[in-house]
């Protein structure tokens, strides 16, 4: 049975297939098209994933869609009726919209499906599922659990906020939901409004920011925004939010209540105050997240945890977890946003509508490197049309030139094998450096990224010696889990070195690994075994021969405001108009000053910001 999963037309576009249980092929939209959070109709990632499993479209079984339009709109009307007459101007532009593009939606997606068809498409094999069902789907029946408890925390789907399903064998039910308006997403998503972040692309800088300040204000937020309970479940205080009715997500109540006005990132710069308000949101997610798990844990009695959702991709949260364990194993959704979506909507389809049987002990998201990759004579013809100089290497050598150059404290573009699937690159489309230099964290960020020099970037580590590294000895595949570094490789900090605070914190050396280890001592991991990923186990492997340090910094192969690279030509010219000095794509290696220099490009300002 093939079945052909879809996300869509809300943002994060993506694609997946499906054939007889077993997950063939997943990508974004953004990545064919260079936009970043394309939420435009998949037709690449169709195309692509089509081509990955050798059929036409005419051969799909079912089509089926992440959510149901009919619901949304549902909500949409009620909470405008509820509100009334509030929120009339926020109504009067969004109704249109929905009449137009998304209340219609089968239509829409049927006539998509048909123009690729060449004409003819049955609308008889489209299904929707219910848009927290499409994220539960997705993290449990990938996992390796035969039984779990299913966790998933979002902005919003059709209603619900959070739920909490039983996942046993190719079964999925939720028992338990929060709706909107109480949303811990949106309430993350009103702090990353507030500090001047863009909504639904920006939370995850909140969450990198935060280590920087203290949490000052979380018995604020507790008292004022909302009503946590001891078993998890909360309310959130509307008088403080404006993104039922308005065009905003908080009002002037919410500034009077932390004394000023949202930052504009255009105009104002990030103070100690906003580090504050950061550390403050997270560490109430944190407790929610908490109290969530706990009681959910008590109500069930299940020992191993699946989640999905925006929220899941908070690694900080998502280590919390694991170290108070409550939970015997954790399993993330690498893709646990809208795109994983478009996964759990046709593994919903196979496993719960057609009631076919799933295997479980196996992590069939393998690796999540689910994407395009191109054979190595497709490389080179491409790389040549691009006017690129390179040597074609033998894998042995390929391998001992890119270490030698990591060890050499150069940044080296890392093009291997299969795209993945979600919002981290995990060795398929990396730029790597050396953990070890102290001045590694700021020239990815100021000279190849081009993006705040507060973000942290992550270790990618064998995973026979993750423990010798960090609080933690278990696996961590998708970078969905920060741990502590431990106490034997932190350097001790001065009196005047502790008395920094903000953005000072920075350039103060915090291990023996300093490039990858964050100002409050704590890494965001992927682990990485020779089975999963071979060629990069192979490159860490000779990067631990030449140095004693069994870990890259890996980051994923873009600048700011540009989607991770898809195809050769895409490394190519993010290598030539940023400062990566290597670029290894398949067997090619190619030196920056070895290129013809008219062929520089300028991707500091190539790409809207993020």
């Amino acid at each position: 049975m093939r079945i052909l999963g879809l996300s869509a037309l809300y943002h994060d576009s993506a694609a997946a297939l499906v054939v007889d249980g077993e997950i063939v092929a997943a990508a974004q939209e953004e990545r064919f098209t260079r936009r970043k959070h394309d939420d435009r109709f998949p037709r690449h990632a169709i195309d692509y994933c089509l081509a990955a499993g050798g059929i036409a479209l005419g051969d799909i079984d079912h089509v089926v869609f992440y959510d149901k339009p009919f619901l949304k709109f549902e909500r949409l009307l009620e909470t405008y009726v509820s509100f009334a007459p509030k929120g009339y101007k926020s109504f009067r532009i969004a109704l249109p919209l929905w009449l137009r593009e998304k209340l219609f939606q089968k239509d829409l997606l049927a006539g998509e499906l048909k123009d690729m068809a060449g004409g003819t498409f049955d609308a008889g094999k489209m299904l929707f599922t219910e848009h927290h069902l499409s994220h539960a789907a997705s993290a449990f029946f990938p996992s390796p659990f035969e039984e779990a408890l299913v966790l998933t925390l979002d902005g919003v789907g059709e209603w619900a906020t959070t739920s909490a399903a039983i996942g046993k064998g190719h079964s999925l039910d939720i028992f338990k939901e929060v709706h909107f308006p109480h949303s811990l997403g949106l309430l993350y998503s009103a702090f990353t409004y507030y500090t001047g972040f863009k909504v639904n692309s920006g939370e995850y800088k909140v969450m990198g920011l935060a280590p920087y300040g203290e949490p000052r204000f979380v018995d604020t937020i507790l008292e004022h925004l909302i009503d946590v309970k001891p078993d998890g479940s909360y309310r959130l205080n509307q008088d403080y939010f404006d993104y039922c009715t308005g065009l905003t997500m908080t009002n002037a109540r919410f500034d009077a209540l932390f004394g000023a006005p949202p930052r504009k990132p255009d105009k104002d710069l990030l103070t100690p105050f906003h580090m504050d308000l950061a550390a403050s949101v997270q560490k109430v997610t944190e407790i929610v997240v908490e109290k969530l798990a706990r009681g959910l844990q008590k109500e069930t009695g299940q020992r191993k945890l699946c989640m999905a959702g925006g929220v899941a991709l908070n690694c900080v949260a998502n280590g919390v977890l694991h170290r108070l364990g409550i939970f015997d194993e954790i399993y993330v959704q690498p893709a646990a946003g809208d795109a994983g979506g478009a996964v759990g909507a046709a593994l919903a389809a196979y496993h719960i509508h057609h009631g076919r049987p799933r295997t479980a002990g196996l992590d069939r998201m393998r690796g999540a490197y689910l994407g395009p990759e191109f054979a190595q004579a497709d490389i080179e013809r491409r790389l040549a049309a691009a006017g690129a100089v390179f040597e074609v290497l033998s894998d042995d050598e390929l391998i001992r030139q890119s270490a030698e150059a990591l060890a050499a404290e150069k940044a080296v573009g890392w093009f291997q094998g299969r795209m993945e699937f979600g919002p981290r690159a995990l060795g398929g489309r990396s730029i790597l450096g050396d953990p070890r230099s102290p001045t590694m964290q700021k020239t990815l960020n100021l000279k190849v990224k081009y993006r705040e020099s507060f973000r942290p970037f992550a270790p990618s580590v064998l995973r026979e010696h993750v423990a010798d590294y960090f609080d933690y000895d278990a696996d961590s595949p998708y970078m969905l889990m920060v741990a502590p570094v431990v106490e034997g490789r932190r350097l001790p900090m001065t009196p005047e070195q502790e008395a920094l605070f903000g953005i000072d914190k920075l350039n103060v050396p915090r291990s023996d690994i300093p490039a990858v280890t964050h100002v409050d001592y704590s890494a965001r991991l992927q682990t990485v075994r020779a089975e999963v990923a071979p060629r990069y186990h192979a490159l860490i492997s000779r990067f631990r021969d030449l140095t004693g340090c069994p870990l890259v910094v890996n980051t994923s192969f873009n600048v700011r405001g540009e989607p991770i690279v898809c195809t050769p030509e895409d490394a190519f010219r993010c290598f030539m108009g940023t400062g990566i000095d290597v670029l290894a794509v398949g067997n090619c290696l190619m030196h920056k000053e070895r290129q013809d220099p008219a062929l520089a490009l300028n991707y500091e300002t190539a790409f809207e910001l993020d």
